[in-house]
């Protein structure tokens, strides 16, 4: 819009609902917090928007054979009116597959709820092509596989080459550990570094589970990243079970003491550490944790390998917690190098610290877990099997 025409808005010479009225989908949608019974479908716009998704069972006939029901975004009984949108549909049955359509309502004007002016309507296509699906999760499942990468740093090309079996191979999730960029200056360093790749290839079908990493905390934008990664809890630690694999998703922080120059006075991770260990007492306690044949740990800054204080915190905070636990295997990333630790004297279980342009592909069931640590090539690097507990 030219400040003439803005002029001419304001000065009533032109009335508002004849200038251009369009919304635009920039990102996503992508899938967050997906559960039993619930999933959530994150997606940006080019303006202020009202949002909502609607949902259908999997099938072969039309999304538009009968009126779908919607879900909206909203926050304490209201919708709400932003760019980034956020909605969870509740309700839903385990191990189900849906197909699901989003849509945003440009909002021209708000001058209160009497007085809402708004705009087109921007939506995924279940028209000409087919409808977006996911699978919600489920406890009783036999059999799983999901892949875990780290480190990428905006490698685009990278990523591509480590998940580019994801949908083709049918994989019930996928698990970013971790410094997927670089710094976290703004939107546009996630969505262009990794995201909108992630989208294209696999998210908007197969949920992300984020293990955030030393480097999402760094930028000034980095207080915003949990709103665009939501999680069960509401927090950057969280556990979720898929099958029989129980995931406990820590986030490890900073790698430097808070008081280190490079942070500005800004960094308290310390406290966000014990705060996570009460919380891992107590999760460590739980049925689901308990009942799994196979109990995973994702965290970025492994317990090892260095004397760094994030390591050393991540050592002295997580791992009395969780030796004696019966964990079947811990996956870190962080050095940008790989390295397979046996159980030893620190720890009562494995260690893979994944490298920055590897993956780790993993298929668990009642027989055992294997583990495959493969390159940009698809290239076997290291195989590894850990019996059902």
């Amino acid at each position: 819009m030219t400040n003439k025409v803005r002029i001419a808005i304001f000065a009533g010479l032109i009335p508002l609902w004849t200038v251009a009225q369009h919304v635009k989908i920039t990102h996503g949608p992508y899938l967050q917090a997906v559960r039993e019974n619930e999933a959530t479908i994150v997606w940006t716009t080019d303006v202020d928007a009202v949002s909502w998704v609607e949902f259908a069972p999997d099938g072969d006939e039309s999304f538009y054979a009968v009126e779908r029901p919607s879900c909206y975004q909203t926050k304490d009984g209201n919708r709400v009116i932003g760019k980034l949108h956020k909605v969870t549909i509740p309700g839903l049955e385990k191990g189900t597959e849906y197909r699901y359509r989003v849509f945003s309502k440009a909002v021209l004007r708000y001058e209160g709820q009497s007085d809402v002016l708004y705009g087109h309507v921007a939506s995924t296509n279940v028209y000409r092509e087919r409808p977006l699906r996911f699978r919600t999760l489920d406890t009783g499942r036999k059999e799983i596989a999901f892949t875990v990468v780290n480190d990428i740093h905006g490698r685009i090309d990278d990523l591509r080459a480590l998940t580019r079996n994801v949908v083709g191979e049918r994989k019930d999730l996928v698990l970013f550990n971790g410094d997927m960029v670089s710094d976290m200056e703004d939107e546009t360093a996630f969505f262009a570094g990794f995201m909108d790749e992630a989208v294209k290839l696999f998210a908007s079908e197969v949920p992300v589970f984020y293990a955030r990493g030393n480097h999402e905390t760094r930028g000034k934008f980095n207080v915003n990243f949990s709103s665009y990664f939501p999680t069960s809890t509401d927090k950057l630690y969280y556990a979720f079970r898929q099958g029989p694999v129980h995931f406990i998703v820590l986030d490890s922080g900073e790698d430097k003491p808070d008081s280190d120059i490079e942070y500005s006075g800004l960094s308290r991770f310390d406290a966000y550490r014990s705060e996570q260990r009460e919380w891992l007492k107590k999760e460590l306690r739980s049925e689901s944790f308990r009942t799994a044949k196979y109990r995973l740990v994702i965290v970025h800054i492994p317990p090892v390998d260095s004397d760094w204080h994030g390591t050393l915190e991540v050592r002295e905070k997580f791992l009395p917690e969780l030796n004696n636990a019966g964990i079947t295997a811990m996956f870190c990333g962080h050095t940008h190098r790989y390295n397979g630790l046996e159980p030893g004297p620190l720890h009562d279980f494995p260690i893979l610290i994944n490298a920055t342009n590897t993956a780790l592909e993993v298929r668990a069931d009642a027989t055992g877990m294997t583990v495959e640590r493969k390159d940009t090539d698809g290239k076997v690097l290291n195989r590894f099997h850990y019996p059902a507990k």
